[in-house]
């Protein structure tokens, strides 16, 4: 019993990120598919689709939504 409310409470204490699916380098998108989250890099990474105007690079699977916390879209590759 003590168990069940121990992981009850874990469950109940997890970050609101991380209920919705958000941990780390990795988010889930709309399809359920997890995603790499966008990063920073000189050149693009392999697998990045677009590349933000804060310079990062998405690995967006489409494109609505795609870099909107990073200024938008300034190119697809």
């Amino acid at each position: 019993m003590r168990s069940v409310i121990l992981a009850l409470a874990l469950a109940i204490a997890a970050s609101p990120a991380e209920a919705r699916g958000h941990r780390g380098d990795t988010y889930v998108n709309s399809d359920g598919v997890t995603v790499h989250r966008p990063v920073q890099a000189t050149q693009p990474p392999p697998g990045a689709t677009a590349q933000c105007r804060d310079g990062s690079y998405s690995f967006s699977l489409h494109h609505r939504g795609t870099c909107s916390y990073h200024g938008g879209v300034m190119r697809w590759l």
